[in-house]
């Protein structure tokens, strides 16, 4: 059965403002395996396919030792009531709103920080990444990593990715831009399948400030100024219509936002 939404506010619009101080923790008295945290915006068209899919491979996987959080960000579509619809009866599916539109960074913020499971998952509304593709990580979580990051830019063996010249091209050049300025290792930051234990999923997102898309350069610069171990796997990806990253249009707030990446972490120093 799916509960009710978890109506959450946020009185801050600060992008810097701390998540454990906007977003309380609300977590499941109930321990599983695997949380799998879902930031959806205006995703009822793209987001029942990926659903199905992940109902059917967690419960191959965990049978009923896993759960779903999606969180809606202030979505102004059918969102809501297409998820309600397609979780009848799906227990292990939670849905959590908050009452307007953050960002991507918040909402995976939200979603990590109540979350329940043993590891905890984020994963793209629209599936471009399979969810099956979570094997991957988790075998390198069983292994010692503290987090394990999903890479498009890796040469992995049996992994088939569709990818358009102009986003494969913007990827590679925001990765190195994040290198370069922020000193992150990583190939692929932007890729939204990113898998970590639970303590240090809390310790990190507890620490993220950031909102909007460069926050998962903010967490891989926190974890590795923590010390952390940071693996990094090639997964399969297949781009899927309706992206909401415009890549000229945010490219410069792109920027911007790494500049400021750059300077939080070094007040941590």
């Amino acid at each position: 059965m799916l509960t009710d939404a978890h109506q959450i506010t946020h009185n801050n619009n600060h992008v810097s403002t701390p998540a454990s101080d906007i977003f309380p923790f609300a977590r499941s008295p109930y321990k599983c395996e695997l949380s799998v945290v879902i930031p959806a915006f205006n995703e009822s068209s793209r987001i029942p396919r990926f659903l199905n899919s992940v109902k059917c491979h967690l419960q191959s996987q965990f049978g009923t030792e896993y759960e779903v959080l999606v969180v809606d960000d202030g979505s102004t579509d059918r969102q809501e009531e297409t998820v309600r619809a397609f979780a009848m009866g799906w227990k292990q599916l939670r849905y959590l709103r908050h009452d307007r539109n953050y960002g991507k960074g918040a909402a995976v913020r939200t979603g990590m920080l109540n979350a329940s499971g043993e590891f905890h998952l984020f994963a793209d509304a629209d599936g471009a990444t399979p969810i099956q593709e979570e094997i991957r990580l988790r075998e390198r979580i069983h292994h010692g990593a503290d987090c394990c990051v999903a890479s498009r830019a890796l040469v992995t063996p049996g992994c088939i990715r569709s990818r358009s010249f102009g986003r494969n091209l913007s990827g590679r050049v925001f990765s190195l831009l994040a290198r370069a300025i922020v000193g992150v290792t990583s190939t692929d930051t932007q890729c939204g399948f990113k898998m970590f234990r639970a303590n240090v999923s809390r310790q990190l997102f507890q620490m993220c400030s950031e909102s909007g898309y460069a926050f998962d350069v903010e967490i891989l610069g926190l974890a590795n100024h923590l010390g952390m171990r940071v693996d990094e796997v090639g997964v399969g990806w297949n781009e899927i219509p309706g992206s909401k990253v415009r890549v000229f249009r945010d490219g410069f707030q792109m920027l911007s936002d790494l500049i400021r990446v750059r300077s939080t972490l070094h007040r941590l120093k």
